[in-house]
Parts: structure tokens; C-alpha cells; sequence
């Protein structure tokens, strides 16, 4: 994992207690859709940090041992990854770039590396994509995750070790 990560100089380090605002204001990049809210800026900031409060909070009742992480390029924050070492497979929770970050190849890499994890324990790694975000079910189809399962609102997708 840490070969391509170190040759787009990138860091996938723990996450801290000091990266809460850093969190915050990625979920928040993440979010455009609640920037469309109507009402005062002030009143739209307290909805963005109430949804970042409940994924927070869900993400910890649902996965209690999913592991934090920060992704840095060059000592500087750009990203978000969180992950379950489940059992039967290795869940990707969260995965989030800054605007400035998007589009440049390092979710791939985060993902392979993920992927090179699982293929030394034969683990398949799996994901839920909502229906709103294309782009995100296409990286994923293009590394090799299939659609397991599908509901209106979200896929549940899946990548089995070779």
C-alpha cells in the first residue's frame, strides 16, 4: 500500500482529535447538496454540522472498531478515508477528498492500497455507493468492484481478491 501511495506523496496517517475541523469542513465540501438549502447562511452551517454529527455518530454505533484516517500530500491534509476490518471483509465507510485534491488520481490510490491489504489476507473489499453519486460507483466499477446488491437509494459493491 505504501509503495503507490509514496509515489504520489502521499500519507495515510491516523486520524487525530485536532483534525475536527479539518473533518468538518471536508464533509461539508463533500455536501454541496446541503449548500441548496434555503435559509440563512448561519442556519445552513448548523444543518451541515448536524448531518456531520450524525454520520459521525452512526458511523461509530454501526462500525465501533472502523478505523480514522487522514490522507496528507506533502504534510497537507487533502482527504478522509474510514474503514472496518470486519470479519468476512473489509468495509470502506467514508472516502473524501478537498475540491483542490478531486479529480487527480489519489482516490485510486487510497482504494489500491486498500485493495493490496485485502489480497494478502484474501479479503474482499465491499462499499456502499449512493444513487447521487455516479462518479464514485464509476472509479469503483473501473478497479474492479461489482454491484452486489441495489435499492433505490444506494449499491452495495464488492471486490474479491484474485
Amino acid at each position: 500500500m505504501t509503495e503507490n501511495l509514496a509515489a504520489d506523496g502521499l500519507v495515510v496517517r491516523p486520524s487525530r482529535a485536532t483534525d475536527g475541523p479539518f473533518l468538518h469542513s471536508l464533509y461539508q465540501s463533500a455536501r454541496p447538496d446541503l449548500q441548496w438549502i434555503d435559509g440563512e447562511q448561519e442556519q445552513v452551517q448548523q444543518i451541515v454540522a448536524q448531518q456531520f454529527q450524525v454520520q459521525e455518530q452512526g458511523m461509530g454505533e454501526n462500525h465501533p472498531n472502523a478505523m480514522h484516517y487522514i490522507v496528507e500530500k506533502l504534510g497537507t491534509s487533502i482527504g478522509a478515508l474510514s474503514t472496518d476490518f470486519g470479519v468476512n471483509e473489509i468495509r470502506v465507510l467514508y472516502l473524501a477528498f478537498i475540491p483542490q485534491a478531486r479529480g487527480k488520481g489519489y482516490g485510486r490510490t487510497v482504494l489500491q492500497g486498500v485493495q493490496k491489504a485485502a489480497q494478502q489476507v484474501r479479503c474482499p473489499v465491499a462499499t456502499v455507493v449512493w444513487a447521487n453519486n455516479p462518479h464514485a460507483r464509476q472509479h469503483y466499477l473501473a478497479l474492479g468492484f461489482a454491484v452486489e446488491e441495489r435499492n433505490p437509494a444506494a449499491e452495495r459493491l464488492v471486490w474479491y481478491p484474485q
